[in-house]
């Protein structure tokens, strides 16, 4: 029985290697791998590594090599047909049933990849002819390096109907195979088929593996072409159709070359083009890639989260600051909601109106480009912005519906824990917007409201949806440097949650014997101390999404400063929770007779401290 080799792809993309490796033996984390005691062979001392992005294993002791099937053939004693049965199964896949059709096209598979191997290279080389000397010129101008257009095997296609046909066929592949490969287009009136893409700038598109499968063509600018009949203008960009090898769907332009970059600690950033790419590679942002002309699928990201070899993985998708850019933001977000997971999410980045990355980059150079991913949203924050922005809420009606939409969008989370995570904080955000205001004469916002004299202030008790302790105690995990500076009121923070408060204890005793501990060293103190399970709990987005700095990339000069600037904030926030109450039960009952009469109050008070 033979299988083919795309479903072989399927298995290996489905499953983590880890994930089935990690239910036969204890796996740990590694930097970006995993490690294991060997299971092929006595020791005990680790030398089993595991990569889930290059999805092999590999002993160093013993020589064990593979992947997922390889693995599970060897471990579980099994053959290869009931290997595949298994993982499939495992991944909820049905494996085909071969017939001769099938092993057919599977060979016919593997001669199509050694067709577009060839018509890449040829398109490379007519690129340097010099005859081509204007497009090589051009692209020059654009500030593309040779090494970069080698990285990316940019080339050139003639616009010549038939050049590449008849280079391709004296090399033994036939018309068939060009159409099967989206090369040729048969003519509809009855003469030879004919290139698909001429007088086009060649992308070559590769699978994950690095093997072309499809092409993006670009039309060279309308000075350096001949005026076309009846004024026609051809497309800027046209894609190959989907085939054997190409689902325009599962595809992410660039993806093997960012999968590597993604290893070597790049961040995994999404742009809309093919130059947005290679520009973003040349300009050291090397984790880019892009869709294929469409808005992004399921399986695209996927595969995003899978070249994340961070335990949290959070690429950013970057768009156009006008309105078609927010319309693409929120397809994007509709499309990852339902699929968000734990250390599963995405930002949200806007570019300059009228810019895109390749030419942000050539007019500001990378620390511009580098400001857009800095300033990305959390999801969390788009999905607010994208409800509340620009909106007045003067009203109980518009207040009500507004809250409604934000509760249906989160209820299209499938996963019941960062559903829970996101109502959490969502109704947070609406309480600080809807209740927290105060009233000063004539109604209007006062900021930087004074506590009340006499109020006896404490520190914020820690409840099951506050979001405050979790996020100071994130921050001291996270950048355990700051511990001298916020020592003491690290140490007078007052939580009731039990494993929250046992975790802050454990992290003091260990900050207290080892004050130059660095973040990786703390957190192994405080898993050997069996806390593992806590510190997965606060250190993960749905904390950092309410206080960027908590996070593990945040500023370290500025971290401690943006510590105490908060805990002073919520000490504030701490006096003023029995009002706010009234607030939230004045609003849900649509009392606005209620709600007039603490404004009264406000004010009164207010009067009288201003006499």
């Amino acid at each position: 029985m033979t299988i083919p080799p795309r479903f072989l792809d399927e298995i290996r993309n489905r499953l983590s290697l880890s994930d089935v490796i990690g239910k036969r033996v204890r796996v740990t984390r590694a930097g970006r791998e995993f490690k294991a005691c060997c299971p092929f062979h006595k020791e005990k001392t680790p030398s089993f590594t595991i990569n889930d992005d290059k999805q092999f294993y590999h002993c160093f002791g013993c020589g064990a090599h593979g992947d997922v099937i390889g693995f599970v053939m060897q471990h579980d004693n099994r053959s290869f047909i009931e290997a595949i049965e298994m993982l499939a199964a495992e991944a909820g896949l049905q494996v085909p049933e071969q017939t001769p059709q099938d092993i057919e096209k599977a060979k016919k598979q593997k001669n199509l990849y050694s067709l577009m191997e060839e018509a890449t290279s040829w398109m490379e080389e007519q690129l340097y002819t010099p005859g081509n000397k204007e497009i090589l010129t051009y692209l020059d101008e654009r500030g593309l390096k040779r090494e970069t257009l080698a990285s990316f095997r940019v080339g050139y296609a003639p616009a010549d109907r038939q050049a590449l046909r008849s280079y391709l066929k004296a090399e033994g592949y036939d018309d068939k195979d060009m159409i099967d490969a989206g090369l040729l287009k048969p003519s509809d009136r009855g003469g030879s088929p004919y290139v698909f893409f001429r007088d086009r700038i060649m992308f070559p598109v590769s699978d994950r593996r690095g093997r072309i499968v499809a092409f993006g063509g670009r039309a060279i600018p309308d000075h350096m072409r001949p005026p076309e009949k009846d004024g026609y203008k051809p497309a800027k960009y046209i894609n190959s159709p989907d085939t054997a090898l190409f689902d325009k769907g599962r595809m992410l332009y660039g993806e093997s070359l960012a999968r590597q970059a993604a290893m070597d600690g790049h961040s995994v950033v999404v742009t809309e083009g093919y130059m947005d790419v290679i520009a973003c590679h040349q300009g050291g942002f090397k984790g880019a890639v892009a869709g294929m002309g469409t808005a992004l699928t399921e399986q695209q990201i996927l595969s995003l989260w899978k070249m994340v070899s961070d335990e949290e993985k959070v690429p950013i998708l970057c768009f156009d600051g006008d309105n078609a850019g927010r319309r693409a933001a929120e397809r994007a977000c509709e499309r990852i909601m339902p699929m968000l997971a734990p250390n599963q999410s995405a930002q949200f980045a806007f570019l300059p109106d009228g810019e895109d990355p390749d030419s942000l980059l050539r007019s500001g150079g990378k620390d511009a480009f580098k400001n857009v991913l800095s300033g990305a949203m959390p999801l969390l924050e788009f999905i607010w912005a994208k409800h509340t922005g620009g909106r007045e809420f003067k009203t109980p009606e518009a207040r009500a519906g507004v809250i409604k939409a934000l509760q249906n969008e989160i209820k299209e989370i499938a996963d019941r824990d960062v559903q829970i995570h996101y109502q959490r904080l969502i109704q947070d955000k609406i309480s600080e917007t809807f209740f927290a205001r105060r009233y000063a004469k004539g109604g209007q916002n006062r900021q930087n409201k004074p506590v009340v004299p006499g109020m006896k202030l404490r520190s914020p008790a820690m409840r099951g949806g506050d979001i405050y302790a979790r996020i100071l105690v994130a921050c001291v995990l996270n950048h355990p440097h700051i511990y001298d500076q916020v020592e003491e009121s690290f140490g007078g923070l007052e939580i009731r949650d039990i494993s929250l408060g046992r975790l802050r204890q454990a992290s003091i005793e260990v900050l207290e014997e080892n004050p130059v501990l660095d973040r990786g060293a703390l957190h192994t103190h405080l898993k050997e101390k069996g806390l593992e399970r806590e510190m997965g709990d606060i250190l993960n987005e749905s904390v950092y999404v309410h206080a960027a700095f908590s996070g593990p990339r945040a500023d370290p000069d500025e971290v401690g400063r943006k510590w105490l600037a908060f805990w002073g904030d919520i000490q504030g926030k701490a006096s003023e929770n029995e009002e706010q109450g009234n607030w939230k039960k004045a609003f849900y009952a649509s009392n606005e007779a209620e709600e007039e009469k603490l404004r009264n109050m406000v004010r009164v008070r207010a009067s009288e401290k201003g006499s």
